[in-house]
């Protein structure tokens, strides 16, 4: 019989193998306590992560990663899949730089084999890896662990409908039902799985206290309508085995997922069956944790820092800028019924509760499905409504093809409210909204501002819903905002661009252009700037896209040209403002201080912008070299602003 040798004696998987039931319930206990410790440190995903410590468990005991191929969707409820796999260290700097990544990570283990931090991908991967061990002969399973609202987004069902065409293959889909992404998980599909709950083994779930769920669907109505006849009057007629069974798909449970030999004996039985099979778990999102347990709101689905002892947080709360759009919104919603806000599962984070509280016929929650979001908001526009589309910016990404298709195309009015925009950090290179101008920008009509502070958030949000001939969009940063930039004085044009900074005789050399947020490094570093004998204009264009004419007028009165913005360099804000010159024939030489189009590692905000060059200290280095390499004599100064008409 094997000792009790706890966490740190747990290396790799095969180490869970020889422990009996008392040592696995120690190490569940074990491992929650090491994550709020942990976790209460540094923020992370910890309601998720304490839901899923016995399925883990049970799932590393059953199956031999890294041969098999286990994938968790999303990819934030992988923490104890970390330290199961020998993570015991980083933990300190979670989410930071040099500390451990919040989602599975290649760079970190051989165990993770996607860095899945989009919800509902994970079907898609495993049809794939399990196709391919197919054609390659490799006799091994693939294990796609989806739950915490995953199976809301369209993506996962269109996955599950070619996974059950492989009848050979051995694809495990473990369901984790927690019946939550960050909110109580909605919809018609969410109602099936509820039905699903009436079988027998689930009524003992509940009759042992164990949960209260609403349910992340198995399969929807439409579905189940067209596979079997209605028995009315019959509770329990509804027949998962059945059900999955004409889809060609295998179905064990529900089991309680808190319980190491339920879930454990039902993946056994997947592993042998040979084939596609679901196992159905449902959990308990902050199980073990009463702080956790006893937030209705998330279960702390991803606290900051708090005092382990209360779950209360403990740094000092700040007002950031999806609080400042949460009162707008709220005030735009009592002046104007025809306002509708949409929220992909994220009604909190987005800033959309106080509105949902006060309109709630007025609220809609389409789930982790950005696609229909967006053309729901197109056809809500059509209908003489104005959706107001709060997500975060590196969501926005999921919806393309519809926003180009449905809202460009037919040049609907509705606002977009991109949150995360620009660098986010702790989050890593899938959260990072710095891909947003460049998708932004290839949509015909549409007009996207960017705010510097408060002030601004609250007058361009305002203008934007005044808008009534096409699509508007806003996009700001994560963390707290800046009450107040004063702009020197606002040009004239329908654009209203912001001067920031500038000399007392208006002769600068240098016009830097700062998007957004980074209005307050540029005011900064032209104080440096003025400091060392360079004059510099800093201008704050307010809308973005397209690029405001007057600002290209007041671009051809200064010799350099610097634009600072927190997106990619391909297709952001430099390349429009390039290409507006350009076809205006104005010659100023221009550089580009932006981020670098690659995937940026995860670290705090401050260090990722360290990292890339986006510091005040950097941003006057540099442009006190250019401004030495182009520098005129007066003379030609004054001869440059004789031509240009000034």
């Amino acid at each position: 019989m094997t000792t009790n040798r706890g966490l740190t004696a747990i290396r790799r998987p095969a180490d869970l193998r020889g422990l009996g039931t008392e040592e696995l319930t120690s190490l569940a206990a074990e491992i929650r306590g090491f994550l709020i410790k942990a976790v209460s440190r540094t923020g992370g995903h910890l309601g998720p992560n304490l839901g899923v410590v016995e399925l883990t468990i049970a799932l590393h005991r059953v199956f031999d990663s890294p041969r098999d191929t286990v994938i968790w969707d999303t990819g934030h409820q992988a923490y104890v899949h970390k330290l199961l796999t020998g993570r015991h260290d980083g933990w300190d700097r979670l989410k930071k730089t040099g500390g451990l990544s919040g989602y599975p990570s290649r760079a970190e283990s051989e165990h993770d084999h996607v860095e899945s931090s989009h919800a509902s991908s994970s079907l898609s991967w495993a049809d794939g890896v399990a196709r391919a061990n197919e054609l390659a002969g490799r006799d091994r399973h693939v294990v796609a662990v989806i739950g915490d609202g995953a199976l809301t987004g369209g993506m996962a069902w269109e996955a599950l409908n070619n996974i059950a065409a492989g009848s050979d293959r051995n694809v495990v889909v473990v369901v984790n039902d927690n019946g939550r992404s960050y909110s109580p998980t909605i919809g018609g599909l969410a109602d099936r799985l509820a039905s699903l709950r009436l079988q027998p083994g689930y009524e003992r779930i509940l009759e042992a206290g164990k949960r209260t769920v609403q349910g992340t669907p198995v399969v929807g109505p439409a579905l189940y309508a067209g596979l079997h006849a209605i028995k009315a009057g019959v509770k329990d007629a509804v027949s998962p085995q059945e059900l999955f069974g004409d889809l060609g798909l295998k179905y064990f449970g529900p089991v309680d997922g808190h319980d190491i030999a339920q879930v454990e004996s039902a993946m056994r039985r997947a592993k042998r069956f040979g084939g596609p099979v679901i196992v159905h778990a449902v959990t308990r999102k902050g199980n073990g944790y009463p702080p956790a347990e006893n937030d209705d709101a998330e279960q702390m689905h991803s606290p900051a820092a708090f005092d382990p002892a209360t779950g209360e947080p403990t740094g000092t709360p700040s007002t950031g800028w999806t609080d400042i759009f949460a009162e707008e919104v709220v005030e735009l919603g009592s002046r104007r019924s025809d306002v509708v806000a949409i929220t992909a599962a994220m009604l909190g984070p987005t800033g959309l509760a106080p509105f949902a509280a006060a309109f709630p016929d007025r609220l809609i929650d389409v789930g982790i499905a950005e696609q229909h979001a967006l053309t729901t908001a197109a056809g809500l526009s059509r209908a003489g409504m104005h959706p107001v589309v709060a997500l975060y910016s590196t969501f926005l990404n999921r919806g393309f093809d519809q926003l180009l298709m449905d809202v460009g195309l037919h040049s609907e009015r509705l606002t977009l409210m991109l949150d995360r925009s620009g660098v986010t950090g702790s989050d890593g290179p899938s959260h990072n909204g710095m891909w947003d101008l460049s998708l932004l920008g290839i949509v015909p009509g549409m007009r996207v501002a960017a705010p510097r502070d408060e002030e601004t958030l609250r007058e361009e949000f305002r203008e934007a819903v005044a808008v009534t001939d096409g699509p508007t969009a806003l996009r700001y940063p994560k963390g707290a905002v800046v009450s107040s930039v004063p702009a020197v004085r606002r040009l004239d044009g329908p654009a209203g661009v912001d001067v920031l900074h500038e000399p007392s005789d208006r002769r600068a050399q240098v016009l830097m252009v700062c998007v957004g947020a980074f209005g307050t490094l540029g005011v900064a570093a032209a104080e440096r700037l003025t400091d060392q004998g360079i004059d510099v204009t800093v201008v704050d264009p307010r809308w973005v896209l397209p690029v405001p004419r007057e600002l290209l007028t007041l671009a051809a009165d200064h010799q350099l040209l610097v634009t600072v913005s927190d997106c990619g360099t391909h297709g952001g804000f430099g390349s429009a403002l390039s290409d507006a010159l350009r076809a205006s024939d104005i010659d100023v030489r221009q550089r580009d201080l932006a981020l670098p189009q690659e995937y940026l590692e995860h670290g705090s905000r401050d260090d990722v912008l360290a990292r890339t060059g986006l510091t005040v200290q950097d941003v006057a280095r540099r442009v006190t070299e250019w401004a030495a390499a182009s520098a005129p004599t007066v003379p030609e100064l004054d001869a440059h602003r004789a031509v240009r008409g000034s």
